[in-house]
């Protein structure tokens, strides 16, 4: 037993027998609290021990002054006692994907704790668990809404997001494939727009950093991560080639229509990268004249290219 009952000795010798107060108070300067038992190591009671002891705790909680260090020290006490309760509640939370190491979630579940215990009515006739328990897990899924996402989406698409795991489940297991996302739609009651926004919303939960070795796939083994290339070296880029193509055939039709003298000297001059001089030279005309017919030529070149009918 981890906690010892007050007894009419320890009443008759009054607030003046330190032996007979918990040692935790003790330590944080409170005051006797007559009728109350020693709880020296709270986080160690056995589960009946605390649901008998919390029972007593909240009654004495009742009447004490908020703000006093009576008040403090009860209260945390039942903190410490009920800390498993924090412990259950964040098993299921340990291996989700993406999530917290389990201290944060241990850390976030007890302040669903301290909220339960902030609300507790004795006088409702209604275990202090049955209340806690919904306000650990609350609280624990709420941080991973509002932090558990590597990409901000909207509340609604994160909890569509749950609904449509659970409903894939049972429609592969009915279809014998995945379902579309039209059959899903129609099994939650809802437009299929707004399935595929989810699906699509489902993909920012968690992301893969560009440095990552992203590898063949079912390659395995140290030796396929040490010659694979990162994520970042695979994805493609804009090919300025394909503007270029873009380009040709918007301008096909208006070269088709330029005379032979000026598609030559556009050959010489874009097609073998000969000089003003050169061209002139090959066909029979000054540097300046070639000069003036390709400015005029690109002119109208660009004039059409940049055309909007």
């Amino acid at each position: 037993m981890a906690f010892t009952a007050p007894t009419e000795t320890n009443h008759q010798a009054g607030t003046d027998d330190r032996s007979a107060r918990p040692a935790a108070a003790r330590a944080a300067g409170v005051p006797a609290l007559e009728g109350l038992p020693e709880v020296d190591c709270p986080r160690e009671l056995a589960p009946e021990d605390a649901r008998q002891l919390t029972a007593l705790f909240f009654e004495r909680l009742r009447s004490l002054e908020e703000g006093t260090a009576e008040y403090r020290y009860v209260r945390h006490t039942l903190i410490e006692m009920n800390i498993s309760l924090v412990n259950f509640a964040s098993r299921r939370f340990r291996d989700r994907p993406g999530g917290p190491e389990n201290e944060d979630i241990v850390q976030v579940g007890t302040i669903g704790l301290i909220k339960a215990i902030d609300r507790y009515d004795p006088d409702r006739n209604t275990r202090f668990t049955t209340l806690a328990i919904p306000y650990i897990t609350g609280e624990i899924k709420r941080h991973f809404r509002d932090t558990g996402w590597a990409v901000h989406v909207p509340r609604r698409l994160q909890e569509l997001r749950v609904e449509l795991a659970k409903a894939t489940e049972e429609l592969t297991s009915e279809l014998g494939c995945e379902p579309s996302p039209a059959e899903l739609a129609a099994h939650l009651g809802l437009a299929e727009d707004e399935v595929r926004d989810a699906l699509v919303a489902a993909n920012g939960y968690s992301t893969q950093s560009l440095d990552s070795p992203g590898g063949p796939a079912g390659s395995a083994g140290p030796a396929a991560s040490d010659t694979a290339h990162s994520l970042a070296e695979t994805l493609g880029d804009i090919d300025p080639a394909l503007e270029t193509v873009e380009d040709c055939q918007t301008l096909a039709p208006v070269l088709a229509g330029l005379d032979k003298r000026t598609t030559e000297i556009l050959r010489l001059r874009f097609g073998h990268d000969m000089t003003q001089a050169q061209i002139g030279a090959e066909i029979g005309l000054s540097q300046m004249h070639v000069s003036r017919l390709l400015s005029r030529t690109l002119a109208d070149l660009r004039s059409h290219l940049l055309h909007e009918d």
